[in-house]
């Protein structure tokens, strides 16, 4: 019982006591954080660089996927995004994947291939955007490196207003857009 109480007195007051109960650390990015003022997303090519801090003005989402053209994110994710009603109410969509701007691209042009929802598609190639959101995942087995959990950010004037983070990583459920949009 001595240890006990001692081992509590000796956790840093500076860590959050939901920490001390989780075998792992929950994501970083939460409501009131800002977007990452990094220039690092790239849109359709290398050079061109998109940098959310300063590109998403107002309202708008930031819907994070592990891959581009896998089978939950290309059969429901997205699709529940491009397809939703509500979709011209929340404001500029934006999809990031750790990917390269070109596979983005297609990605974009099979699942919207008019463009006509809106939504872009940016690559995260290094996966610095993803690491600065702190949301990414060892998927080494699978995509042979780290990925992006799937989330939705729904931002408002460069903060985060909700976060819609899957706590399994991967699936489609506490991110899917009836559950962001209604």
């Amino acid at each position: 019982m001595f240890a006990a109480r001692r081992l509590a007195t000796n956790v840093p007051r500076a860590m959050p006591r939901r920490a001390l109960f989780h075998s792992t650390a929950p994501a970083f990015v939460q409501r009131g954080d800002a977007i990452p003022d990094l220039d690092v997303l790239v849109e359709n090519s290398p050079g061109n660089k998109v940098n959310l801090a300063k590109e998403l003005k107002g309202k708008g989402i930031i819907l994070g996927v592990p891959a581009a053209f896998s089978p939950a994110c290309s059969s429901s994710h997205v699709p529940g995004y491009i397809n939703h009603p509500k979709l011209k109410e929340a404001g500029q969509v934006f999809v990031v994947s750790v990917n390269d701007p070109f596979v983005m691209k297609a990605w974009g042009v099979s699942l919207d291939a008019t463009g006509k929802s809106g939504i872009r598609f940016l690559g995260d190639p290094t996966g610095k955007f993803s690491e600065a959101l702190d949301v990414t995942f060892d998927s080494s087995s699978i995509f042979g490196n780290h990925r992006s959990k799937r989330y939705a950010l729904v931002v408002e004037d460069g903060k985060v207003k909700e976060a819609y983070i899957e706590p399994d990583n991967t699936g489609v459920n506490v991110s899917a857009a009836e559950k962001v949009l209604g």
